[in-house]
């Protein structure tokens, strides 16, 4: 197996064949889940980062008037429709503060590092009881040693890194950041005959000034 990609290189070369659709069991329980939340929630401004190739755009208009992507990858951005999209960096996004009343973020934070710095920003962005709704690969990956993985049209497999973070981390960042947490999922698949989790999926609501 070939070392592990950046997402930022991992994203480039896997943008010509990354459907706007869930495309394995995991995505698929995932955004059943967030399907569910974001049926309770409506927002003028929503925004979904790490938009990749669009595929929560659509679940989103259904609930907001304007509704914006941002990836930092170009070349994902190009595979999914829509006037709204900005190439940004999700530390460090170029809206004003409180622009967005639902916040949305699908299996991306793995790619982040500073998990804290994340959050942050997302609470800079959010307006005060405003929605944020996000999913990461469950921490237990890492004692199973899984790895992100994919082909690319010419049928080459590649590893993505990922950084993994715990449900505690999780929630001391939400905390830290001012939310409060509505909801934590752990969705679980049968996997070699065992039942595990393999996502965890998280709903807070921003509660005014971070502490």
């Amino acid at each position: 197996m070939p070392a592990a990609l950046s997402p930022r290189l991992a994203y480039e070369l896997w943008a010509d064949s990354y459907p706007p659709a869930p495309h394995n069991p995991l995505m698929e329980v995932e955004q059943s889940i967030v399907t569910r939340i974001l049926d309770h929630i409506s927002a003028a401004r929503a925004l979904d980062v790490g938009s990749g190739s669009g595929r929560y755009l659509p679940l989103l208009a259904a609930r907001a008037s304007c509704v914006v992507g941002v990836d930092l990858s170009m070349a994902m951005l190009g595979r999914s429709e829509g006037r709204h999209r900005v190439c940004a960096d999700a530390c460090g996004l170029p809206f004003r503060s409180g622009s967005f009343g639902l916040v949305n973020a699908s299996l991306m934070v793995g790619d982040v590092a500073d998990l804290g710095r994340w959050v942050r920003e997302m609470a800079r962005i959010v307006c005060r009881g405003g929605h944020l709704i996000y999913s990461d690969f469950h921490p237990s990956w890492t004692d199973r040693g899984w790895q992100r993985t994919f082909r690319t049209a010419d049928g080459v497999q590649h590893v993505v890194q990922f950084m993994p973070h715990t449900i505690e981390a999780h929630l001391s960042a939400l905390e830290a950041g001012g939310f409060l947490i509505q909801a934590i999922r752990e969705p679980r698949l049968k996997i070699a005959r065992a039942d595990l989790p393999v996502v965890a999926i998280f709903h807070a609501v921003k509660d005014g000034i971070a502490r």
